[in-house]
């Protein structure tokens, strides 16, 4: 079952200083499954954020569709929440009340529903114990358990993740990965997940997205082919290395092209 599509979508900006319209997405189309795990990689600058602010209804655009559920997309909605890649935790807030927020912005929990569902995502995530914390008192992965958890809470359709491990070190990162996957097989959300790293991409996703660069495209979509559920040691097999260069290969076939333009 599609839980979201994305239909011949075209987004331009309009450059005030240089007069001019850019052209950051081009005819894009995919669909993602129910309870799927896409990621989408490609170039600097081929519009993988601004497709997914798109569908977040947080930007218009000009042409197209983004459906969920059947119904089209013409702003936020709760069957939509974003994890971003800084927390953005609300510092005068515990931990508990940072993970109720949307839910209280949302006012269809009672206090009862609201204070089961924080304390679950919450253990979920691995902060049971913190919930009095606020958030200066915690590393920068357990923010974003945090922000993961408030997402989570609020009870989307569709979970929409835009690098939320680019700033973390790269050991907390992997960890994080790993994390991610347990929760997600627990919660069984739609995830449209934004990343620069392909092995990130890969080891997370059921199908990774390629784009051009821009505009952006989709030039290719692979299947991962891995069996769930996944351990950090797949991505130094064999197998999982060939997928990550044809990968590569499509984004540096892009990023070539991309630079012979900018010399022209």
């Amino acid at each position: 079952m599609v839980k979201l599509q994305v239909d011949h979508l075209t987004k331009h900006y309009w450059l005030e200083r240089e007069d001019r319209n850019v052209l950051a997405l081009s005819d894009v189309s995919f669909s993602v499954g129910d309870g799927e795990f896409m990621a989408i990689v490609g170039p600097s600058g081929c519009g993988k954020t601004s497709m997914l602010n798109i569908v977040a209804g947080l930007l218009t655009y000009e042409e197209g569709n983004v459906i969920i559920d059947n119904k089209k997309v013409k702003g936020p909605g709760i069957d939509r929440a974003v994890v971003f890649q800084h927390a953005s935790l609300l510092p005068w807030r515990t931990i508990a009340g940072n993970v109720r927020y949307g839910m209280e912005l949302q006012r269809r929990f009672d206090e009862k529903t609201m204070k089961e569902r924080a304390d679950y995502f919450i253990k979920l995530v691995g902060l049971t114990g913190f919930e009095r914390h606020y958030p200066s008192e915690l590393s920068g992965g357990m923010q974003q358990r945090v922000n993961l958890a408030r997402a989570l809470a609020a009870d989307p359709a569709v979970l929409l993740m835009d690098e939320p491990f680019a700033a973390l070190d790269a050991q907390t990162r992997e960890f994080m990965q790993a994390e991610l996957l347990k929760i997600w097989n627990k919660a069984k959300k739609t995830v449209l997940f934004i990343t620069h790293q392909i092995n990130e991409a890969i080891y997370l996703a059921d199908r990774v997205v390629v784009m051009s660069a821009r505009p952006g495209r989709v030039k290719d979509i692979f299947e991962v082919p891995f069996d769930r559920p996944r351990n950090l040691s797949l991505k130094r097999e064999p197998r999982f290395l060939e997928l990550e260069d044809a990968v590569w290969k499509l984004i540096e076939e892009e990023s070539d092209r991309l630079g012979m333009v900018a010399a022209v």
